[in-house]
């Protein structure tokens, strides 16, 4: 293509430009040589090139500018606008080479996708973004720099409608030192010049900070991700982040819990380990349920028992809401008195299968059961059923259906109504008086336990506690109860003590709000201070002992 004559308004060496129009996304580099610019104008006569407005350019037409004693370039035209354009290198159009580049790789694989460049405020060549549809995938090439704080705001956004995300950098920054840390590998993106073309390359970085390069031709995108040929080879697969690990003192005990499974897709799962659920108390802590870490190959610890933890032992946090775990490699049996002593007592308790594995000091067996007096026994009859127009529970089932509904509103972090509750058990519960609902509650919680919530706390009866509350309190042994004003109070502290219990995994729990009435203070009056003595009475104590005569009394 000829050269426009005229005086030339631009002495920048613009390398980039695009094809065609303004608005175009087909980038070109001129060639830097002459006998190279030669060749590239006689394969492309017709070809037009624009300051392109996707380059971050102004929008006006440039000329190719051929030299022999100095790098050839693209030059504005005279009547082009002022343009402020930063970037003019061989990089500055290195994202629409990389979205031509991933174009072209879709329409290879058939895979169907979406690409864009986005600008994040630097410029329009700040990243580029892939979504996948059918895998539910998004692929960020991340161009411009970024702290964790921005990478984390962007990962949140870009998860938003993706399974999974595979981040590709320019450059290496803390953000991928970080992924490297966690993920064991982090993925790069570099452009080679190929006569007016970038050529687009894939390196994977391993902890050993070696990278293999491979062309984004050569590359593979799988529901997992965007693949090379290195990162199959090594198994460099996307993966999970790992947990991070912070010392524990020691003093920890646990008991199995075997009625909660471990999640299969936890991500504390390791090779060699096996992850169990357990009742576990930190030394000076109260009980809280959740994972332990425990060497794989062995029998285990077994749900009948506690155990104390020897030796080193470490929490394990997971990424965002993933939860905790425990690691450690050794531990011990307790005995029967040891075991007692933590109040992680193991022994089944078939007719409260909702309770969680947190135990009293000793067994129920060794308590003293109060007989129910008459009129409470007569309330019992009409509750649970007697020998005519008998309920279609027994007496257990209904204790256990009871408590298996209000332990799973409690998991899922929620309270409910008596109505609620007769929908899930049965309808009869509707019918049940005041003084039939409160019976039940009774027997719902019973005996009271210091690390177990009190489940009639989470009922509601138009937006607030039972009115008769207090009442079933003060049956199951809570003091103060039957007199105090916290009882709403009370019930809030005890409905998040629930939450926290039978949460999955559950969390720490504060302790019982105690209804014990406070004091009041009692102000005393200031005692009276003592008057000095005056000279009237100096001359009063010398007359005491010395007389009127001038005399001490009591001389000879």
């Amino acid at each position: 293509m000829t050269p426009l004559r005229g005086p030339m308004l631009d002495h920048r060496l613009v390398q980039t430009a695009v094809i065609g129009h303004k608005n175009s996304d087909h980038p070109v580099i001129l060639p830097m040589d002459a006998w190279e610019l030669d060749r590239w104008r006689k394969a492309h006569p017709g070809y037009s090139y624009w300051c392109g407005v996707q380059l971050g350019g102004c929008g006006g037409e440039l000329s190719d500018r051929r030299y022999t004693t100095k790098v050839c370039h693209f030059a504005h035209h005279a009547t082009a606008p002022a343009c402020h354009r930063v970037n003019n290198g061989e990089s500055s159009a290195d994202h629409l080479f990389i979205k031509r580049g991933v174009q072209r790789l879709l329409a290879e694989r058939k895979v169907k996708g979406r690409v864009e460049t986005r600008d994040l405020g630097t410029g329009p060549g700040d990243a580029v973004d892939v979504y996948l549809p059918d895998s539910r995938r998004r692929l960020r090439f991340q161009l411009s720099t970024v702290d964790h704080r921005a990478w984390r705001r962007a990962d949140d956004e870009l998860a938003a409608d993706a399974d999974g995300i595979d981040w590709i950098f320019a450059s290496g920054s803390p953000v991928t030192r970080n992924i490297l840390g966690r993920h064991g590998y982090f993925l790069q993106v570099r452009c080679e010049t190929v006569g007016g073309e970038r050529r687009v390359h894939i390196g994977a970085e391993s902890r050993d900070h070696a990278v293999s390069w491979t062309p984004l031709e050569d590359c593979r995108l799988t529901p997992s991700g965007l693949v090379t040929p290195h990162t199959e080879r090594v198994h460099l697969s996307p993966a999970r982040p790992g947990p991070v690990g912070f010392p524990l003192q020691a003093g920890l005990v646990f008991t199995p819990a075997p009625d909660a499974p471990a999640p299969a897709d936890s991500p504390f799962a390791a090779e060699g380990r096996r992850l169990l659920v357990a009742d576990v108390k930190p030394a000076g802590n109260p009980v809280v349920r959740g994972l332990i870490s425990l060497p794989g190959g062995t029998d285990g610890p077994s749900a009948p028992h506690v155990y104390r933890v020897t030796g080193d032992a470490r929490m394990l946090v997971g990424e965002g809401t993933a939860g905790w775990a425990v690691e450690f490699k050794r531990y011990e049996r307790l005995d029967a008195r040891a075991a007692r002593r933590t109040g992680l007592w193991t022994t089944p308790d078939t007719s409260d299968p909702a309770v969680p594995a947190v135990r009293a000091d000793r067994p129920e067996e060794s308590r003293p059961r109060r007989k129910p007096e008459p009129a409470r026994a007569e309330v019992h009859a009409s509750v649970f059923g007697s020998t005519a127009g008998r309920a279609p529970h027994t007496k257990n089932e209904l204790l256990t259906a009871v408590r298996d509904t209000l332990a799973r509103h409690a998991r899922l972090q929620h309270t409910l109504t008596w109505e609620d509750l007769a929908r899930t058990v049965g309808p009869e519960l509707a019918n049940y008086s005041t003084v039939e609902r409160r019976a039940l509650l009774v027997e719902v919680d019973s005996p009271l336990r210091e690390h177990v919530p009190v489940l009639s706390a989470i009922l509601r009866e138009n937006g607030k506690p039972l009115p008769y509350l207090s009442q079933v309190l003060s049956r199951i042994g809570v003091l103060y109860s039957s007199t105090s004003t916290r009882i709403a109070e009370w019930a809030v502290v005890e409905t998040e003590r629930a939450f926290a219990v039978y949460a999955v995994p559950s969390r720490a729990v504060q302790p019982r709000l105690s209804l014990a009435p406070t004091q009041p203070v009692v102000r005393r009056p200031a005692k009276p201070k003592k008057k000095k003595a005056g000279h009237k009475g100096v001359y009063a104590r010398i007359d005491r002992v010395w007389g009127l005569d001038g005399k001490k009394r009591g001389s000879r």
